[in-house]
C-alpha cells in the first residue's frame, strides 16, 4: 500500500492561496525550496487538482530554460518534468510531461492508486485534497506555514464530517519564520 501526503505551503490563518488565487506571500527561501525539490525527488507520484496542475504546468516545464533560472529552480524543473502525475478534472482536456489525465472518479482511483505497490505519492490542490481527506485516504498532512496572516483565500483543511486524529512525526524551522509540522494520521 502506497502513502498519500498531502502537503502545501500554508498561511498562519489556515490558508494556501490568498483571494484571487494570489501565491505571494508563500514565496520560499533557497532552503525551503530545496526542501521542497527534495520531496519532489522522493515522490512516486504526484496527484493534482486542475487548478493546482493549471498553476504548475504553465512555469515548471520549461522553468529550467529560462535565462534567470537558478541551479535550484533547473533541478526542480526536470524533477517535476520527470515526475509522474496525475491530474483529476473533467474540463482538462489534454496534459503533457509524464501526466495522465483522469476525468472520472476521483475516490475510486486514488484508491486504486493507493493499493498498488510503490513509492509514495503527494496529492495537492485544494479541491482535490478535500475529497480525500474526507473520505479517508490521506496518511500523512506536510504543513509548511509561514508567519503571515492573510485573512481570507482557499483555506489548507476542508470541511468534515468526522474527526482525523494525527500525531505528530516531524517539526521543523526554515528561514523567515517558516515552522515545518508533519503529521501522521491516526487509523
Amino acid at each position: 500500500m502506497r502513502k498519500l501526503t498531502f502537503g502545501m505551503n500554508v498561511s498562519l490563518d489556515g490558508y494556501i492561496a490568498a483571494p484571487g488565487d494570489d501565491l505571494g506571500w508563500g514565496v520560499p527561501s533557497d532552503e525551503l525550496f530545496q526542501w521542497w525539490s527534495d520531496r519532489v525527488r522522493a515522490t512516486g507520484t504526484a496527484l493534482y487538482g486542475r487548478k493546482l496542475w493549471e498553476t504548475m504546468s504553465s512555469h515548471w516545464p520549461t522553468a529550467d530554460q529560462q535565462p534567470a533560472a537558478t541551479p535550484a529552480e533547473i533541478e526542480f524543473a526536470r524533477r517535476w518534468r520527470d515526475m509522474p502525475k496525475v491530474v483529476f478534472s473533467s474540463t482538462t482536456r489534454t496534459v503533457d510531461w509524464n501526466t495522465r489525465l483522469v476525468t472520472g472518479d476521483a475516490v475510486t482511483e486514488i484508491g486504486r492508486l493507493k493499493a498498488e505497490d510503490g513509492d509514495p505519492m503527494d496529492i495537492g490542490g485544494a479541491t482535490l485534497a478535500a475529497v480525500a481527506m474526507r473520505e479517508g485516504l490521506i496518511d500523512e498532512y506536510v504543513i509548511v506555514t509561514h508567519p503571515v496572516l492573510i485573512g481570507g483565500g482557499t483555506p489548507f483543511f476542508a470541511a468534515l464530517d468526522n474527526w482525523v486524529n494525527l500525531t505528530l512525526v516531524e517539526t521543523g524551522t526554515f528561514p523567515d519564520g517558516v515552522v515545518l509540522t508533519r503529521y501522521e494520521t491516526r487509523h
